[in-house]
């Protein structure tokens, strides 16, 4: 009996199940303060008996082992939740063995075990909406170096068009800064849903987004993207970001079919909590 979460910017999701994937119980509590939220999380999760929990969670965090600061929520812009020892709260709660990592990496474990990069030793999971994240396996195993990666805050080039400065409180035009959600709201005035058929927005976010896995593509070769977020349920831009990523390679790399390519998740709106039943499943097997 596995415990999950994926804890994210504005809600954490709750579940029980196992390794497979397989859901027995689930539930959805607001991100509002630590002292609230885990209130909730820790009395959904009292009600089994668990062997294990994963936790994948927004960040940045602190993924190193041997770092004192393991486990710990650091340097996020939601600063209720700066610093927050995270899987020291749950140990507190909980006798069992905790898998830890971001929310974007472990949706891309979901989708490379059972999703859509399922059978393939490499992946790039990256999602659009709030914020902009991005885990990756490579040779079966989620990359992690000094810290996990941010890949969400690089930098890309503007758009001659395009006039907004940016949203984000570290880097301002980052790729966070001109293509999450609320940048999209604040440079267009409403909600991404309500601009539906805005050809303009939907393409220039798809300019964005293709100078992004350009660049992913010629670090790390992954064998299939996968494109998930809020934003990315608004269909029409993939064919925007296939127009551009071509446009941009240049045929320098070989490519399979776009389409085959970049991919929405296989798992839905699962990969994430599925990720994380997986990450308690693989700290179960290592206790």
């Amino acid at each position: 009996m596995l415990g999950a979460i994926e804890a994210g910017g504005t809600k954490f999701v709750c579940a029980v199940g196992d390794e497979k994937g397989n859901i027995i119980d689930r539930v959805k509590i607001p991100t509002t303060v630590p002292e609230e939220t885990m209130a909730e999380v820790i009395a959904f999760f009292k009600k089994y008996e668990l062997d294990a929990i994963g936790i994948g969670s927004f960040g940045p965090v602190d993924v190193n082992l041997e770092s004192p600061s393991y486990g710990m929520i650091t340097s996020t812009p939601k600063l209720a939740w700066k610093n927050f020892p995270f899987v020291q709260a749950m140990k507190d709660a909980f006798s069992v063995p905790i898998g830890f990592n971001t929310d974007v990496n472990a949706a891309a474990l979901g989708e490379a075990t059972h999703g859509a990069a399922k059978g393939l030793d490499s992946c790039l999971y990256i999602t659009v909406g709030t914020g902009i994240g991005a885990g990756a396996v490579v040779q079966g195993k989620l990359l992690q170096g000094l810290s996990h990666p941010e890949m969400g805050h690089i930098l890309v080039r503007r758009h001659p068009n395009d006039p907004y400065q940016g949203k984000c409180p570290y880097h301002g035009d980052c790729l966070e800064g001109l293509a999450a959600g609320p940048a999209i709201e604040e440079r267009w005035g409403t909600k991404g849903i309500n601009l539906v058929d805005r050809q303009d927005v939907w393409e220039l976010e798809g300019y964005y987004i293709a100078q992004a896995l350009m660049q992913y593509i010629l670090i790390l070769s992954p064998k299939r993207i996968i494109l998930g977020g809020g934003v990315m349920n608004q269909k029409q831009v993939f064919s925007y970001v296939y127009k551009y990523l071509q446009e941009m390679l240049n045929d320098y790399v070989s490519l399979p079919e776009l389409s085959e390519y970049i991919v929405s998740p296989g798992l839905k709106d699962d990969a994430g909590i599925t990720g994380s039943l997986l990450l308690a499943h693989q700290a179960l097997t290592e206790a």
